[in-house]
């Protein structure tokens, strides 16, 4: 997700952002123990998105 469409997100859209990537995560983590991922980079990603949302929500908080 893109900075710029961070900052017009208001709290509940964040947790709900926040819960859906987590969510995501998770799944990848499953599928890693099935043999399913091929693309590793996207654990990354995620996690830097994940990281993103919650420095942005932090911010609002603030």
């Amino acid at each position: 997700m893109k900075k710029d469409d961070l900052k017009k997100l208001n709290e509940a859209e964040f947790n709900k952002e926040l819960q859906q990537l987590r969510r995501e995560l998770f799944d990848l983590k499953l599928s890693l123990g099935s043999g399913e991922v091929k693309d590793l980079s996207q654990f990354g990603k995620i996690r830097k998105d994940i990281a993103r949302c919650l420095t942005f929500l932090r911010q609002k908080q603030l």
